[in-house]
């Protein structure tokens, strides 16, 4: 059994679904006390698991517009350590994770490792690109050696390739299939495969050319929706969703119950039909 499998305790349709936190302190759109934020954490994190999905994970999303690490405050930080926290609490047995914009991969490290949580999302691990907040390096080799540092190799690191919301003009000679196998070759755990916005599908034949070329978990990261989640199944070991389970299809709004529902129960029929 690999790693991914011992996380989720199975290796196909792995359905992650997002908490997108609302503004943090010190951001221009923070309008809730930290109380009232994790209040809302807890409530959309029950709906998920009481539909069961297979894992959680946090993410700043509302922290717009984004700033890069190192720049990224320490009441960020805090902040999703302390909700990364209540969740484990609540939540003792269902695998977390946790993502940190932007390109906060050593602070969500860091958090996963005080918060006893599974994996990260990380991005910029491997060839640098052009983001909407700039310039993003690569990462991998200070990242690894700063899980190694603080003892949290059994954090997972997923990490995008030809990252959404972004330019890679600069890599424009280097192949999806190029970048996935360096990727895997700087050992990442997972990677992540999205279209080029938030709630656009990924091309499925992106997603076997992926597949074909490393022997790792491979997730989709963006656009997944209960009438194309077909088009995966067989191809990528999960699933990360944000956007389709919130009202309206609009990651901006509270999680939709129904929609919840009606994804996971597509899930569990492709389950039982393979």
């Amino acid at each position: 059994m690999n790693r991914f499998e011992q996380v989720f305790k199975k290796s196909g349709n792995v359905v992650i679904a997002m908490l997108h936190v609302p503004a943090l302190p010190g951001c221009p759109m923070n309008v809730l006390s930290f109380d009232r934020i994790s209040q809302q954490v807890l409530k959309e994190a029950d709906i998920y698991a009481n539909h069961r999905v297979d894992s959680l994970m946090i993410e700043n999303m509302h922290d717009i517009p984004y700033i890069k690490s190192p720049h990224i405050g320490p009441e960020i930080v805090a902040s999703m350590a302390s909700l990364a926290t209540l969740l484990r609490q609540n939540f003792p047995q269902l695998p977390l994770g946790a993502q940190i914009l932007t390109g906060g991969n050593k602070e969500a490290v860091a958090v996963a490792k005080v918060a006893d949580l599974n994996y990260i999302r990380c991005e910029g691990f491997t060839y640098s690109h052009i983001g909407d907040e700039g310039w993003i390096d690569s990462c991998a080799g200070a990242l690894l050696r700063y899980r190694k540092s603080i003892q949290a190799e059994n954090i997972l690191i997923f990490t995008d390739i030809k990252k959404k919301h972004s330019s890679h003009a600069v890599t424009s000679d280097i192949s999806l299939a190029e970048t996935a196998r360096m990727t895997s070759f700087f050992r990442s755990d997972g990677l992540i495969v999205t279209g080029s916005e938030t709630g656009l599908p990924a091309d499925p034949a992106h997603v076997t050319e992926v597949t074909e070329n490393v022997r790792l978990p491979v997730l989709v990261g963006s656009g997944v929706h209960v009438d194309n989640v077909d088009r995966y199944s067989g191809r990528a070991s999960g699933y990360i969703v944000g956007s389709h389970f919130k009202k309206e299809g609009d990651w901006m709004e509270e999680v939709d119950e129904r929609r919840v529902e009606k994804f996971m129960n597509k899930i569990r029929f492709i389950d039982d039909k393979n």
